[in-house]
């Protein structure tokens, strides 16, 4: 831990790093507002090289629109798209995949100007090439998740495969996040607590597969299926639920129920920590309630606005929060997963 520390050599590679974090929570939000505008599927070829240009002329944009034509989404959603409209979904799939090449381009250059400077010690070898196959392969994985709603009968790209690829990226986010506080949080700043990290196991356990079942969401439309809160269309447990094989993952309103339940469950979790977490200083403590009773909030926005479509700027602003969720009860674990036990309060 004492080699990873910030000094006047490592601290440009620790800066690196949180804009990695920073970038990367944006090309999440990227790929929301990609998902809710239907735009993920209007680029049907994936080239990291050449595609980095967009089409430069009319007789570009013509090849580019005969290949959306193709697809099953143009065919059974968008027969009457013009030219102009697949220009206007073109336009923020093409962000996306742009952004991710600047991702790439902001980790190569640097990390080669840091080899040369031999700001890198033995300590820090491992987690880069960890960095560098976890962003190799999120690009893989989304491109198989497009592929899959180019052929068949589907006009949205595999649910599944969508949450593969969203929580790909989110350990991508939290590795590099956690990189950088071994690089920027001194020991004497930590604190250790067993009873403390096993509830914060739990919470983070759940948490993660609450973030699948909101991929699951997006990736099924879920919201337009029950746009009520506190009630489910009128009924605490709606009675179709669990019907159909595969419901837990496949079926809306079942996916939908899953979603709030878990969120109540997290927010009576985090409560319970933040009572629990006595020892530790106020803003640690009190930070993952606040941010996940914001989270909870969005959540019921964008529920109860979802009567004919997904409102996109709550829809983003709650994926927003959800990373800010994630990143505080990472950020939580590393200050009270420190080798110093936490001393207990003086009575009286």
């Amino acid at each position: 831990m004492e080699d990873l520390l910030v000094n006047r050599r490592t601290k440009p590679v620790a800066l690196w790093l949180v804009a990695g974090v920073i970038m990367i929570m944006v090309q999440v939000l990227l790929g929301g507002i990609t998902r809710l505008t239907g735009s993920g599927l209007s680029i049907t070829q994936w080239d990291p090289i050449i595609g980095a240009l967009p089409p430069l002329n009319h007789q570009d944009w013509v090849h580019a629109f005969n290949l959306y034509r193709h697809t099953p989404q143009f065919r059974l959603s968008n027969p009457d798209f013009s030219l102009g409209d697949f220009k206007s979904i073109f336009f923020w799939e093409y962000i996306h995949r742009l952004w991710a090449r600047l991702i790439g381009l902001v980790f190569l250059i640097p990390f080669a100007l840091f080899l040369i400077q031999k700001r890198f010690n033995k300590a820090m070898v491992r987690p880069m090439i960890i960095l560098f196959l976890l962003g190799a392969l999120q690009g893989l994985i989304g491109w198989i998740m497009v592929e899959s709603g180019l052929t068949g009968n589907r006009i949205r790209v595999d649910h599944i495969r969508l949450a593969v690829h969203f929580i790909m990226a989110l350990l991508l986010l939290t590795y590099t996040l956690w990189f950088a506080m071994m690089l920027l949080v001194p020991e004497a700043r930590r604190v250790h607590q067993t009873g403390l990290k096993g509830l914060l196991a739990a919470i983070l356990v759940i948490l993660t597969i609450q973030l699948t079942y909101g991929a699951f969401m997006a990736g099924l439309h879920a919201a337009l299926y029950a746009p009520t809160w506190p009630d489910m269309n009128g009924h605490a447990i709606p009675a179709a639920l669990f019907r159909s094989p595969g419901a837990l993952v496949n079926d809306p309103l079942t996916v939908q129920f899953i979603h709030r339940g878990l969120a109540y469950l997290i927010l009576i979790l985090v409560i319970a920590w933040s009572v629990r977490a006595k020892g530790i200083p106020a803003g640690p403590r009190f930070l993952p309630v606040i941010v996940v009773l914001l989270q909870a909030l969005l959540g019921i926005l964008t529920v109860m606005g979802s009567r004919i479509r997904i409102p996109i700027v709550l829809a983003v602003s709650h994926q927003f929060v959800a990373m800010l969720v994630l990143i505080t009860m990472v950020w939580t674990w590393y200050r009270v997963s420190g080798k110093a036990p936490l001393e207990a309060p003086a009575a009286g």
